[in-house]
């Protein structure tokens, strides 16, 4: 945030007149607090989904302890960034324009003249900010609506835009060899993103044991987050993190039919050798 962004969005107002110029550099605890912030696109119970303030990977060490872990985000510029900071910058248009809006709140005395953040749900789960879940076979594709998504502001038009998150899916630093792409297709020729489908990816690029190759019964996570924002000033944003989990109906089916699952034949043996 430069000093003539903060001099005209945010000392405005008497609590506002107690924001002080910075010396070095602005908020630089904030993530600490966005983390916090329920707007569906992060979940407390989950630092590696990231969010406003970040993502946090698991570290080594036993316990649930989490540490700075890196995005590959694009920016303005054009240039990709690998980074712990990218993965809070790359939200930064939207979280600086709901600080603005709070201020703004402040100072209207009638929530009508104030900017509100749009209300999000798809595919009639509901308006809260939790993430939702969904079970896909490989090789099929899903329908996601978000029809049902308004602006509590008259007047104001919402966009739609869908982004796989492929990072919290990945296990190592090849995100683009390990997590394979959602393939997304435009169902709404009126408003583009209200309605769309999804192709979940083949069962050899979301559900086999990285380490063997073999296929598993259940794959990978995979995240596809929705932004919805308003055309109010400042423009909001609400979010709606759809988690797909990956299944091989053929796998379940052949273990189901006596063959042996390769990861229980693996943890017997380890079994056997400690005796």
């Amino acid at each position: 945030m430069e000093h003539s962004w903060i001099k005209k969005h945010i000392q405005v107002g008497p609590l506002g007149a107690a924001y002080p110029d910075y010396l070095f550099i602005p908020e630089g605890d904030t993530p600490t607090l966005l983390y916090l912030i329920q707007n569906g696109l992060g979940d407390p119970e989950h630092p590696e989904w990231g969010s406003w303030g970040g993502r946090y990977a698991p570290s080594a060490e036993e316990g649930r302890h989490y540490g700075d872990t890196v995005d590959r985000v694009t920016g303005v510029s054009g240039n990709t960034y690998v980074s712990a900071q990218a993965t809070i910058w790359r939200w930064r248009d939207a979280f600086q324009n709901d600080f603005a809006a709070r201020m703004q709140w402040t100072l209207a005395g009638d929530y009508s003249k104030a900017n509100h953040s749009p209300r999000v749900s798809v595919n009639g789960c509901g308006f809260g900010p939790q993430a939702m879940r969904i079970e896909a076979d490989v090789g099929t594709t899903l329908e996601l609506d978000a029809g049902d998504s308004y602006d509590p502001d008259q007047g104001d038009k919402l966009s739609y835009t869908w982004t796989q998150y492929k990072e919290p899916s990945a296990t190592q630093w090849q995100v683009g060899f390990e997590v394979a792409p959602l393939l997304i297709t435009d169902l709404d020729p009126q408003v583009p993103g209200r309605k769309i489908s999804v192709a979940i990816p083949s069962p050899g690029r979301c559900a086999v044991d990285l380490g063997t190759n073999k296929p598993v019964p259940v794959g990978q996570e995979l995240h596809l987050i929705l932004e919805v924002k308003d055309d109010g000033v400042p423009s909001l944003t609400t979010y709606k993190r759809i988690v797909i989990q990956c299944l091989n109906p053929e796998v379940s089916s052949a273990l189901a039919e006596g063959e042996e699952d390769p990861r229980a034949a693996i943890s017997q043996a380890i079994a056997n050798l400690r005796g």
